[in-house]
């Protein structure tokens, strides 16, 4: 676990693939759980120690994630969140192919169908659809791939891996939305870059970037920029 940032309300982390945010029926250790005990053992801590989930990220990715230390700092990170408009959330995504356009805005209706864990995106609303909204811009380019960086305008389940594999460019390994091939690491190559916010105590704003994942075509995509 690599902690980005800490304060008296808030703990950031660099969440690594194959990490899980919440327990699963899998049985291993959430995050919460490992930053309890490292809170406990930094500042010897005898009694039960608080860490609260303010927003998720799947198994498969990688990237910023943000924990309340507080029950004040985690309700009102809450409701930022719930909100989505105080809140800035950008992305890097290793996409199979390159765009056809170097930069836009993606919007459709997805519709979640939760038996298959999994989204469904349309150019029209449909019944229980949800409209989902991003930009993305292409900031790197390879011979098989390319880096592409997505700011979140909405909050929908699988969004990003959807809306771009729907664009014709499926996230690295994500075999779930059209990848060809998975990863060695079984993750999938989505990493939640940085996270901008107002603190929720302090009222000072809160700007923190996560490390790519230490992997060869992540250092070739990123090393120039």
């Amino acid at each position: 676990m690599e902690v980005l940032y800490e304060d008296n309300h808030l703990i950031i982390v660099n969440k690594a693939v194959g990490e899980i945010v919440q327990g699963d029926k899998t049985g291993d250790e959430p995050l919460p759980e490992t930053i309890k005990r490292y809170l406990k053992e930094k500042y010897n801590k005898p009694g039960n120690v608080f860490c609260g989930v303010t927003h998720r990220l799947d198994r498969p990715v990688s990237g910023v994630v943000v924990f309340a230390k507080t029950s004040k700092a985690l309700e009102r990170m809450n409701k930022l969140f719930a909100e989505h408009k105080d809140i800035k959330k950008r992305y890097w995504a290793i996409v199979c192919g390159t765009p056809k356009d170097i930069e836009g805005t993606l919007k459709h209706y997805l519709v979640r169908v939760e038996k298959q864990n999994k989204s469904y995106a349309y150019d029209k609303e449909k019944p229980n659809s949800k409209l989902a909204s991003l930009s993305y811009r292409l900031i790197a380019r390879g011979d098989r791939y390319s880096l592409v960086e997505v700011d979140l305008h909405t909050g929908r389940h699988h969004q990003i891996r959807c809306q771009l594999a729907t664009m014709g460019c499926p996230i690295k390994g994500d075999l779930k939305y059209g990848a060809p091939r998975s990863n060695p690491d079984g993750g999938i190559s989505l990493h939640a870059r940085s996270i901008e916010f107002i603190h929720p105590v302090s009222k000072e704003p809160i700007n923190i970037s996560a490390p790519v994942p230490k992997d060869n075509l992540w250092n070739a995509l990123t090393e120039n920029l």
